[in-house]
């Protein structure tokens, strides 16, 4: 048994919306948007355009919710003797997704010390908090991914923009990079960020269809 093998080969979607935003209505929608928003400003304030140490931190964050969600749904099909409905790869592929883009930037951003222990700080205390959130409010949880997903897009956008005008590096990708995304040999950072962000952009979109599937099945 081989149990060292890397995640699958990943396709990166394509002409997904960049531009989207879907507006808080409910208190839950409220709270998760000004959460999500908190993070930004101190994201913003720390890393200012140091944007392949933020994707460091900052996917040590999104690739926890998958995997706490994947457990929660994993438990609840067992209790309540039901089948899924695809929640539980969803989620975890999710979270192997994120996991990858960690992966990719460690490589590309090559963390010094002291932020390889914020990372351990940060993932700690994140862990902990949403794994009670989903615990009592699985909608509001996955709210808050889907608006966290939607802040991605925007970094990686700026991301992108700072390696256009030339003011960051666009260097060689990562072999990680070109072996996980099916990315040409030659391919370089900007290639990396373009496949990254859609991926954000599904993410945001399947936990704003989550949120919405969460809605049908209280109101049925």
């Amino acid at each position: 048994m081989d149990l060292k093998t890397r995640p699958a080969p990943r396709t990166a979607p394509i002409n997904l919306p960049l531009n989207v935003h879907v507006k808080p209505k409910t208190v839950s929608d409220k709270v998760a948007f000004s959460f999500v928003r908190f993070l930004r400003f101190f994201a913003d304030r720390f890393f200012a355009k140091r944007y392949g140490h933020r994707a460091v931190v900052l996917e040590t964050v999104a690739a926890v919710p998958g995997m706490v969600g994947g457990l929660w749904q994993h438990l609840h099909a067992l209790r309540k003797i039901r089948d899924d409905e695809g929640w539980i790869r969803t989620l975890l592929d999710e979270a192997e997704n994120e996991r990858m883009h960690l992966m990719t930037f460690i490589e590309i951003a090559q963390p010094n010390g002291v932020e390889r222990f914020l990372i351990a700080v940060v993932q700690l205390i994140f862990y902990n908090f949403y794994f009670f959130l989903y615990l009592f409010a699985p909608r509001t949880a996955h709210r808050v991914v889907a608006y966290f997903e939607e802040e991605a897009v925007i970094s990686y956008t700026q991301y992108l923009e700072e390696i256009d005008t030339g003011r960051h590096e666009n260097g060689p990708a990562p072999q990680i990079a070109i072996d996980y995304w099916q990315l040409p040999e030659d391919a370089t950072l900007r290639d990396v960020v373009i496949a990254v962000r859609a991926d954000e952009a599904e993410h945001r979109d399947v936990n704003h269809y989550l949120v919405d599937e969460l809605d049908k099945r209280k109101a049925a």
